[in-house]
């Protein structure tokens, strides 16, 4: 299985960088995102960002934060209802 790496920097969440999360599922399930200092100072702005990311690819993705990084998952079926 293929993990995807990604890194989000001071441009913070912009169309193209969540262009790119949506087709690099067409080929892998999870995705890892590394989230620099530059782009969130705390946690709760990291769980926002995080929120948001899942929010606009779909009802099909999961999200786990270790430190700075957002792991993302790809489900089969709707896991959020």
């Amino acid at each position: 299985m293929v993990i995807r790496e990604f890194q989000l920097g001071k441009n913070g969440l912009t169309e193209n960088f969540l262009e790119n999360l949506r087709n690099s599922f067409k080929k892998s399930k999870s995705v890892k995102i590394s989230v620099l200092r530059s782009c969130c100072r705390d946690k709760k702005e990291l769980k926002e960002i995080s929120e948001k990311i899942v929010d606009s690819l779909g009802k099909n993705y999961t999200f786990k934060t270790i430190g700075y990084t957002i792991n993302l998952k790809k489900w089969r079926k709707d896991v959020r209802e």
